[in-house]
């Protein structure tokens, strides 16, 4: 007998459950009703089309209505709210958005899809605040794509630090916009503890983003363009994106009298049904158990409302199901780094009064001696019998890929140390032949079985106010990335020649950098009858966690971070190290360029190809200003080609390989020129001039609506660039004038008097002043932005970013920004 089956609420669970219904059943009636224009799009997407990194706004439409109700026979109403549920006549009360019509549906079962809210609290100035949006939806993402493009976003501040917010932060970066991330709590992503999330802070400050943490949103102000924060602080802001949280969207269950449970998540049982007979409820509407330790939580993500999607349809067609729970497992994204965890985090177990026991490993994401490794910092929670109560992973590479190991191992019941048996693949350029999830195994062994006993990080403080008794076996080399206040220090390949130096009457506490020769020390320590403990994740778990926020004023686009991990060897001439930098805008390659350098050796050479043209003129600078040597530079394939010796080599470089050098001003000038404005330009012009008369080293730097003077000619041009074409003056002759222009009135007015009284023309001056020696440098990040092409400006012009600027600015006398 066919059933008549309601689901409301698309997207993840909905969708899933409908075609999985139908897959199961071709006799049952089934109505998909939601209540926007989208029944299935990739909602965990949409940041990154805000960004631009997901280019085609249909690529997030996984479903259209045609599309499923052709392939699966389904009765899908969007533009349909529910607006009431009826469990005693069995029927919901829908309202057509576009018809304006209500009216009612019967069913025979039905199924809650309803999802999860933006939370957004009462902050006073809200409701008049025309520039603040939140993100759940495709009409979301459309409203904050248009308001950017429309309203010369500069500034935006993301209040919250969860996954959305994290997405929003990164992707607005991406579009050149400076950002402010604001979080209540101690930390961003609450998922992993604060020792980890301590890189994801030093990443975000590196990006240029301002963070600010223990604070939170109390007020808007001048319709949103001023937020007052808790603490008093006053930031401005163009744009505010609220992602504070999300809470279960039960208004019509609660409605309905269906019981609710842990923050308000609709409660179901183990077949998902509710306390109202014939209704089901899944996704990230209800309360489900967790995993780890079997209690009621709330978990939003799209891995469990699909899953509960598909076993919801298999329990409305009499099959066995088995759901033991979420473990939360999830991934996500913040610049370059990856950040993975699964199970309880220990602020979870600390809260609940689990006891249990923590690892902190940092190996590398593959064979270190094959090209690129790069470390993975992984955490792992235990109890006394092994069980696994949660991961955490933070790095760049291969990083998800161990905790969904662990994830898996966790779901069939593996103990902590029976990671060390895991079968995994291996090859160098993958892993390593004991894969960090092995050594997570190993390293449980080792506590389970009392061979060894550690302490944590957050102890190490306590315990030197109390004068214990700390042991660093680090070499000498290693000192310089700091140390605990006044330990006893005896490297490890002389500590069993120096164990009457060490007492017998108390704890000895030792280090090393990551844990494993403090461990080799301990054993050691431990046969010769000492009491000892090994800090768990070395002096480098230590530092990490004590990160300290930077007060940030972000001026540029995303920059990567990542390092290069070419090997560091003792010989006298150390390897060259190639850095690849493409794709990067300014200062991005000078950032990779600086970190690479701090961890050479001075003679040694480090290549560099970067996409960006203007850096050949940006490494210049910064090899002159920071005592490096610049050996050659050119473009190959529209790609520079970089080679540079740390520290000075005399006059290796020949006239040929530094042209383009900036050069060592005595009493120079430089000017910023950002306004498009034609008076200013010319007075810009003017000074420059008589500076460069004077025998002045002078230097312009044209940025953003200034390179409208640098034009000579228009090109043909497509799409946003076509655009700003359109919108911007098309030389030096149309610019306008700051005050009167009166329609461009008052820029004919200006050049009839100057003709007048036989001053030259703009073009003209900027030509005489090239010709006195004034270097014209033309932004290559604004050029970027704004679609303009080295084709368009004066052949005159140089190329540079703000490495360049800063570069001429060191030894100037004057500096002006107009």
């Amino acid at each position: 007998m066919s059933k008549k089956i309601v689901i409301i609420g698309g997207v993840a669970g909905g969708a899933t459950a409908a075609t999985r219904l139908r897959r199961l059943n071709e006799t049952d009636q089934i109505i998909l009703l939601e209540k926007g224009e989208y029944i299935s799009f990739a909602n965990c997407g949409l940041p990154y089309h805000v960004g631009g990194v997901i280019k085609e706004r249909d690529n997030l439409l996984l479903q259209t209505v045609e599309g499923m109700h052709a392939q699966y026979d389904l009765d899908i109403r969007n533009f349909s709210e529910v607006t009431k549920i009826n469990p005693e006549t069995k029927s919901v009360t829908i309202y057509h958005h576009q018809t304006k019509e209500t009216y009612e549906e019967s069913y025979d079962q039905l199924i809650l899809s309803t999802g999860a809210k933006a939370i957004v609290p009462p902050i006073t100035g809200l409701a008049t605040a025309t520039n603040v949006f939140s993100l759940r939806n495709i009409p979301d993402m459309d409203q904050i794509q248009a308001y950017i493009k429309t309203q010369n976003v500069q500034t935006a501040t993301v209040i919250g630090g969860g996954f959305i917010g994290l997405e929003m932060m990164e992707n607005l970066v991406e579009l050149g916009i400076d950002v402010q991330l604001v979080e209540m709590a101690p930390q961003v992503m609450p998922n992993v503890d604060f020792e980890l999330a301590q890189q994801i802070h030093q990443q975000i400050n590196l990006h240029g983003v301002n963070l600010i943490l223990n604070d939170g949103l109390k007020e808007i102000q001048e319709a949103g363009k001023r937020l007052v924060l808790t603490s008093g602080q006053v930031l401005q802001s163009d744009l505010t994106i609220l992602s504070i949280g999300v809470t279960p969207e039960n208004t019509l269950a609660k409605e309905a009298g269906l019981t609710l449970g842990f923050r308000g998540g609709v409660k179901v049982d183990h077949h998902f049904q509710t306390s109202q007979k014939d209704i089901y409820a899944i996704g990230d509407m209800i309360e489900v158990t967790d995993f780890v330790t079997q209690e009621a939580t709330h978990v939003p993500l799209a891995w469990p409302a699909n899953r509960q999607g598909r076993l919801v349809a298999d329990v409305l067609n009499g099959l066995p199901i088995h759901y033991p729970g979420t473990a939360g497992t999830s991934v996500a994204k913040v610049f370059e780094l990856t950040i993975a965890a699964t199970g309880n985090s220990e602020r979870l177990l600390k809260q609940k009064g689990i006891d249990y026991q923590a690892i902190h490993l940092h190996p590398n994401s593959h064979a270190g001696y094959y090209p690129g490794a790069s470390p993975i910092h992984l955490k792992l929670l235990f109890d006394a019998s092994g069980k696994i109560l949660g991961a955490q992973a933070i790095g760049t590479k291969g990083v998800e890929k161990r905790i969904d190991v662990i994830a898996t191992a966790m779901r069939f019941g593996a103990k902590a140390d029976e990671l060390a048996s895991i079968e995994l693949s291996y090859a160098p350029p993958y892993s390593s032949a004991k894969d960090p999830v092995n050594l997570l195994g190993y390293t449980a062994d080792n506590l389970l079985n009392q061979r060894v006993r550690t302490f944590q990080w957050h102890e190490v403080d306590a315990l030197l106010e109390k004068q214990a008794f700390f042991l660093d076996i680090r070499e000498e080399f290693e000192l310089a990335t700091g140390k605990l206040a006044n330990p006893t220090w005896i490297p490890l390949n002389q500590l069993r020649q120096r164990l009457t130096e060490l007492p017998k009457d108390k704890m000895i506490y030792v280090y090393c950098q990551v844990g494993q020769r403090g461990y080799n020390a301990a054993r050691l320590l431990m046969a010769h009858g000492f009491e000892v403990k090994n800090l768990d994740g070395g002096y480098k778990t230590y530092k990490q966690a004590k990160y300290q926020l930077k007060l940030v004023t972000p001026k540029t686009p995303a920059v990567s971070t990542q390092t290069t991990n070419a090997p560091i060897t003792n010989q006298p001439k150390a390897p060259m190290i190639e850095l690849d930098a493409c794709g990067l805008q300014c200062p991005g390659p000078i950032l990779k360029v600086k970190q690479a350098i701090d961890q050479m050796e001075d003679g040694q050479q480090l290549k560099i190809v970067a996409s960006d043209f203007g850096f050949s003129a940006d490494i210049a600078a910064w090899c002159e200003n920071t005592g490096n040597t610049l050996l050659s530079s050119d473009l190959t394939n529209n790609q520079v080609n970089v080679l540079i010796e740390k520290g000075q080599v005399g006059s290796s470089a020949t006239p040929a390989m530094t042209e383009g050098v900036l050069r060592e001003t005595k009493e120079g000038a430089t000017m910023v020129v950002f306004s498009g404005e034609m008076d200013k330009v010319l007075a810009s012009m003017i000074i420059a001039s008589g500076a460069a008369a004077m025998g002045k080293d002078v230097t312009i730097f044209f940025t953003f609506w200034g390179l409208s003077a640098l034009k000579k000619q228009r090109i043909k041009k497509s799409g946003l660039a076509k655009m700003f074409d359109m919108m911007l003056p098309k030389g030096a002759a149309s610019l306008p004038i700051s005050s009167m222009n009166m329609g461009g009135l008052g820029n004919k007015m200006i050049k009839h008097v100057m003709k007048q009284k036989n001053v030259e023309s703009l073009p003209k001056m900027i030509e005489q002043a090239n010709q006195l020696g004034v270097k014209f440098v033309a932004c290559t990040m604004s050029m970027d932005i704004m679609g303009i092409e080295p084709a368009e400006l004066y052949d005159f012009v140089e190329y540079g970013g703000v490495a360049t600027y800063l570069g001429d600015s060191e030894s100037a006398n004057l500096n002006l920004f107009i």
